[in-house]
């Protein structure tokens, strides 16, 4: 059931975004700050990590998880290093995916030459 549930909920999640292309005016890079976002509000006001380990990677893989991923770090960090934990926090516990983001990224420009539309 845990496949049905990440499939469900990660689909909701597509879905909603979208909507949001198909209807409005929101530029792909505005649904996607919107979705980070709404991931960190969602996890200051306690409700999305309940989902999270409701649906695992189908709540947690979405950019919505990214920003529950930068609001978790910030939290942990805050309680260990005080203070500081606001600045290091959010990408001390982002760092591993934001890179591999990066080495495949320019991993695959090496191989594809990008074309203006």
């Amino acid at each position: 059931m845990q496949y049905f549930y990440a499939f469900i909920v990660g689909g909701i999640l597509c879905v909603i975004a979208q909507i949001l292309i198909d209807k409005t005016k929101l530029t792909p890079a505005r649904i996607l700050v919107i979705y980070v976002t709404a991931g960190v509000i969602l996890t200051a006001v306690g409700v999305y990590e309940p989902l999270v380990n409701f649906a695992g990677a189908g709540a947690s893989v979405p950019l919505t998880g990214f920003g529950y991923s930068l609001a978790k770090g910030i939290e942990e960090d805050i309680s260990a290093n005080g203070f500081l934990g606001i600045l290091t926090g959010g990408l001390s516990a982002c760092s591993a995916g934001i890179a591999a983001a990066v080495f495949f990224a320019y991993t695959m420009s090496l191989f594809k030459k990008p074309k203006t539309k």
